[in-house]
Parts: C-alpha cells; sequence; structure tokens
C-alpha cells in the first residue's frame, strides 16, 4: 500500500535521508511523522475515506509529506498541473470534487478565486502548512486501506480537450511486486536520485514513490535549470535521474556540461516524448559511462509499460533503438486492428496492454471508461507495431493521424526523418484541410541557430527518404513550438487555427 512506504522506510532505516531539497534535508523517519500529522489534520477536517485532496504547486519535499499523509487517510492526493490557467484549475477541483486544497505560495493570488469551488478548507505551502500541520500529533491513524483503493487522481493533460481524472489504486502502483525495480536498474538505497519531472505528471510523482521504495535519497528541483542540475549531479554524486528529451537536449546545450564530473550517473530514464535520433547519440558519446533507459507508458497504465535497456543502447545506429523497448515484468502487449483482432508482427495498428498497472478508470466518466479498458485490455490510443523479438514501434498517436487521399499517414514518422536535416532543431507535423485530399499534410520548423534551410531546400531533403504523399504540402517556419510541462508538443493548439470554420475537425 502506498500508505505502507514511508512506515517501511522509518523501521528499516529511520536517520537515512529520504529528501533534500534547497539546501535542507529529511530523513525516513521525519517524513513519516509529518505524514501522519498531515493525515491527522485531514481526518480532524472531516475528510472521509477515498475524499478527494488536491495539491498545486510545483516541485518540493512538501509533495511528499502530502502524498503519504493522503494516503495514510485513505484519501486521494489529485496533483493539479502548475502550468494550468485558473479556469482550468477550477475545472479540475469541480471535477474531482477536491474538499481540501493544498495550495503553493507562488499560486496565492490564485486562492480567493479557487475558495468559491467545492472546498472546504485551503492550506497554504508556507508557515501556514507548517502551523497546521505540527498541530496535529504525530502518531500514526492505522487507517486500513485495501489493494482497490484508489490513492491517486491524476489529470490527463488535456491537449484534446477537458482533461480526464485517471484512477490509480495501491495495486496498480504495483509496490508489492518483487520484480518491480527489474525495468529501473536495479535500484538500491546508495543511490541518490535527481528529481527535475514535475511532480504533477505520472513520471515525477511515480519515480519520487519507487525511491522512496527503495529507500534511496532523492534531490528534488522545484523546477528543472540545467546548470544547477549539473552541479548536483558532480556535488552530490548522483547515480539515477529520469529525464525528458527536451531535459537532456538543455543539459547538452549547456556550456559548463563540458566542465562537469558526471561520472556518478550510472542510470538516464528518459520518455514522454519521442528523442532526436541525434541528440541521442550525441547523449550517449557526453554520458559513457552512464546506462541509458528509455521507458514507455501511459497515465492510465501508471507509468512505464516498456523499457529499452541500456544493453539495446548499445549501437546508437541500430534499429532497435527507434524502438519504445519490450514490455516489462507484467506486462502483456498486443497490437489490434478496429475491430480488435489481433495482428501480425509489423503491422501497424492500435496498442493495447494488459497489466494490472492499468487505472481502475476515469472519474466520473464510465462511458470513456468502457471505452478505453475493453476485456481486460487498455486501448492506449497509440497506433505502432511489434516485431518479431517483441520490440515496440509506436507510430504516432491514433488521433494524430493524417489521411490524405485515401492513404493514412503518421506525422510521427515525418518528424523522424526531417529532424535529421542539420538546420532543424525542432518539428511538428499536422494535418490541414484540404479540399482536393481532404487533409493535407504541414510541417512547422524550427531552425536551430544559425540555420539558414528554407522550404524548397526542406521538402528536396524529404524526398529522398518519404512517399510522395508523406511529403509536407507545406512548410512554415516559427520561432519555438508550444509543449506541455513533460514536453510534448500541443498540436490541437497548432491545428486549431487552421480548422476554424469546419464542422469536421481531424484529431
Amino acid at each position: 500500500m502506498l500508505a505502507d512506504v514511508s512506515r517501511y522506510q522509518a523501521r528499516r532505516a529511520a536517520s537515512d535521508i529520504a529528501l533534500e531539497f534547497e539546501g535542507a534535508q529529511t530523513t525516513f523517519m521525519a517524513l513519516d511523522l509529518a505524514s501522519n500529522r498531515v493525515a491527522n489534520g485531514l481526518i480532524a477536517s472531516g475528510i472521509n475515506p477515498q475524499s478527494r485532496i488536491a495539491i498545486l504547486d510545483k516541485n518540493s519535499d512538501t509533495f511528499f509529506e502530502v502524498l503519504l499523509g493522503t494516503a495514510k487517510a485513505n484519501a486521494v492526493l489529485v496533483p493539479i498541473n502548475a502550468r494550468l490557467t485558473v479556469a482550468e484549475i477550477s475545472f479540475i477541483l469541480r471535477d474531482a470534487n477536491a474538499e481540501v486544497l493544498f495550495l503553493g505560495e507562488a499560486f496565492a493570488a490564485m486562492a480567493s478565486e479557487l475558495r468559491g469551488e467545492p472546498l472546504k478548507e485551503v492550506v497554504m505551502l508556507n508557515a501556514d502548512y507548517r502551523k497546521w500541520r505540527d498541530a496535529q500529533p504525530s502518531t500514526d491513524p492505522e487507517l486500513k486501506s485495501l489493494p482497490d483503493d484508489v490513492c491517486l487522481q491524476m489529470y490527463t493533460s488535456g491537449t484534446t480537450g477537458h482533461p480526464k481524472g485517471v484512477q490509480l489504486t495501491n495495486n496498480n502502483l504495483g509496490l508489492s511486486s518483487p520484480n518491480i525495480f527489474d525495468s529501473w536498474g536495479n535500484w538500491t538505497a546508495k543511490d541518490v536520485l535527481l528529481m527535475a519531472m514535475p511532480q504533477f505528471h505520472v513520471a515525477g510523482a511515480g519515480t519520487g514513490i519507487m525511491a522512496l521504495l527503495a529507500g534511496i535519497k532523492t534531490i528534488i528541483f522545484r523546477e528543472f535549470v540545467p546548470l544547477q542540475v549539473l552541479k548536483a549531479i558532480e556535488h552530490s554524486r548522483v547515480t539515477l535521474a529520469f529525464l525528458v528529451p527536451a531535459m537532456i537536449g538543455a543539459l547538452m546545450s549547456e556550456k559548463a556540461i563540458e566542465s562537469t564530473d558526471t561520472s556518478s550517473l550510472r542510470r538516464i530514464i528518459y520518455g514522454a516524448s519521442a528523442i532526436a535520433p541525434e541528440l541521442l547519440k550525441r547523449a550517449l558519446q557526453t554520458f559513457k559511462d552512464t546506462g541509458f533507459v528509455q521507458v514507455y507508458g501511459l497515465t492510465e497504465t501508471s507509468g512505464i509499460i516498456t523499457a529499452l535497456s541500456p544493453e539495446d543502447h548499445v549501437s546508437a545506429n541500430s534499429q532497435i533503438m527507434t524502438s519504445c523497448g519490450r514490455a516489462i515484468p507484467g506486462v502483456e502487449l498486443r497490437i489490434v486492428d478496429l475491430v480488435g483482432s489481433t495482428l501480425a508482427a509489423r503491422q501497424v495498428g492500435e496498442v493495447v496492454c494488459r497489466t494490472t498497472k492499468n487505472m481502475k478508470g476515469y472519474w466520473n466518466r464510465d462511458a470513456e471508461t468502457a471505452k478505453t479498458l475493453r476485456g481486460g485490455w487498455l486501448h492506449t490510443g497509440d497506433a505502432g507495431y511489434l516485431d518479431e523479438e517483441g520490440y515496440l514501434f509506436i507510430e504516432d498517436r491514433i488521433k494524430d493521424m493524417i489521411v490524405s487521399g485515401g492513404e493514412n499517414v503518421y506525422p510521427a514518422e515525418i518528424e523522424k526523418v526531417l529532424i535529421g536535416h542539420p538546420d532543424v532543431g525542432d518539428i511538428a507535423v499536422f494535418g490541414v484541410p484540404d479540399e482536393r485530399w481532404g487533409e493535407a499534410v504541414k510541417a512547422l520548423v524550427v531552425l536551430r541557430n544559425g540555420g539558414t534551410a528554407d522550404a524548397a531546400e526542406i521538402l528536396l531533403y524529404a524526398r529522398k527518404y518519404l512517399a510522395g504523399y508523406k511529403i509536407p504540402k507545406s512548410v512554415d517556419f516559427v520561432s519555438q513550438l508550444p509543449r506541455n510541462a513533460t514536453g510534448k508538443i500541443l498540436k490541437r493548439e497548432l491545428r486549431e487555427p487552421y480548422w476554424q470554420g469546419y464542422a469536421r475537425r481531424v484529431g
């Protein structure tokens, strides 16, 4: 059970450091006692089992006090994306029927607007929080929780409309699984984890929970600042890091990397968005003593379901490097067609998975739950294929697929090609309305510093590698592409201006 994680470590290694944040360190015993106080505070506020408790803040050590305290009260923590607008935050609070909101000091200006939501209490995460917490008894409330009880409700990014609350149970987190660390690199209490991923994301929260379970020290960054991260790796002898490709790129662009000792790093786990092959090659050369692990998963699968091991990263030019790896222990994968029939190796269809990690369902959305969870299999919405050895290759999101002249076009395939042009720094491909073809392929390109390529040169490059119907009909240049907190490009935002006024919208 999630509530047992700090209890276990407080018994096993009470004086070991669990968390380090902005110079302050928290032992496992202190974390356990603080979470007891949070639980007792919630119970005293009238919170019943399975009530929703929200937290809106940037990364901090307090997150884990609130997370574990909520679990000990057998309530459900709802982490809210710190980049959302007041309207979007209000939607989530109403949708979740959150009764208590822990609000970061950086968001204090929102407090008056959010108090009108269905909240019994707003606790500011400053001296007020510490006063509230420390007024509660430190004894463990010892409430029982069940494997099927929800402990986390994480909202999808909302890039395609209103976000949905993904309900994750104690059982989904798999904390009692004997092989839970196999795909993460056999973590031990001697490791040191760097946490720069946002805690409101399943990668951030999940990685932090795994670190606490392993009994290792986690160094938390409020926000990702490349120079600060490099300094921490060297000074604290960091051994583990979970990074999105955009973070890896930012570290590679930081001049200080040339003089920073990163030899302590034994694992870099990366995922959440595709990585450019050239960036990965440079990263493998720079962090040459580090084992890289690419992971793939969804909020709906409690995080990772496949992993590409360090051994698979030996040859940067191997086709395997373009895959997401193979299913981790306890996960079954299939590729199915539109009617649910299993497809043969290398045939593209929808990726579906069966595992105890699959969510309980979407909060208060039975129809969408039934559409996603069918016959014990979770339909990911991703298009891909499995090769003969079980490696998963993702082509694109099914909803991002472009249908042009009757042909299915996957933007990710085009993006993988065009990012190889030496002048292309970033790219997004999507469909726009076309009278003749229904949809036409469009590319938005961000040039690298010093890049001079024009549209004609980009299209000439594309013709070397792509079939005619996949080549963009137009190329525009922009200074940057909109991304969410995990680095995923917000294609809905890019498509919107082109589809205004059309009754039928693709994607």
